[in-house]
């Protein structure tokens, strides 16, 4: 029961999208109305507005940061599984993507991933970062960062981290990412994807 009680408040920090309810506190569209309509912060930016997108970045990462930060600080006093740590990290990813406040329409949880890979480990999160942030500053394509930084973070993760169930968590988070770029895996090999900065075109 209490490993259930952790992944359940995971799950629902995860299924805050930030995407959603900063462009609905600043004025904005609806982000799963324009662009690519993904509600992360690469489709807010297309709105033109850079701090909604800032907010946007800031709240999904902190959320996966928390989640499991709470697990980490929680489960050892209450005497919870050791895997409950791991789990709460896929929850938060997985509450994102198939969020129950947004009627199960969520994004692709590069933030939020980020933000759980700090979590776990500080270095596996700042290699996954450099690695992101080496592709967008030499092609400026978010979605083929996000895929590389995906590919990365199992073999980061198998470097850094000796534990199994975590390694086996981040496994699956970068798969459910690459997954959630299907569409962009083939514009990118149609030539087609769109770059960073890039404005929402008018339906």
């Amino acid at each position: 029961m209490l490993t259930i009680a952790f992944l359940v408040v995971a799950y629902l920090l995860g299924s805050l999208s930030f995407a959603v309810i900063v462009s609905r506190l600043m004025g904005l569209a609806d982000p799963r109305t324009f662009g690519s309509k993904n509600p992360g912060a690469t489709n807010v930016l297309r709105s033109g507005n850079k701090a909604a997108a800032a907010f946007t970045l800031l709240g999904d990462a902190v959320k996966g940061w928390l989640a499991v930060f709470l697990a980490q600080l929680i489960a050892p006093r209450v005497g919870a599984d050791g895997a409950v740590v791991p789990l709460s990290a896929l929850a938060v990813v997985v509450g994102h993507m198939w969020p129950i406040f947004f009627r199960f329409k969520g994004g692709k949880g590069v933030a939020t991933a980020a933000g759980v890979l700090f979590a776990l480990n500080l270095w596996v999160g700042l290699g996954t970062l450099g690695v992101w942030l080496g592709v967008v500053l030499l092609l400026r394509i978010s979605s083929l960062a996000a895929l590389c930084a995906a590919v990365a973070s199992p073999f980061l993760a198998a470097w850094l981290i000796g534990d199994a169930t975590t390694i086996g968590a981040v496994v699956v988070i970068a798969l459910l990412l690459i997954q959630r770029h299907k569409r962009n895996i083939l514009d990118l090999l149609a030539g087609r994807e769109g770059k960073i900065g890039d404005r929402a075109k008018p339906e």
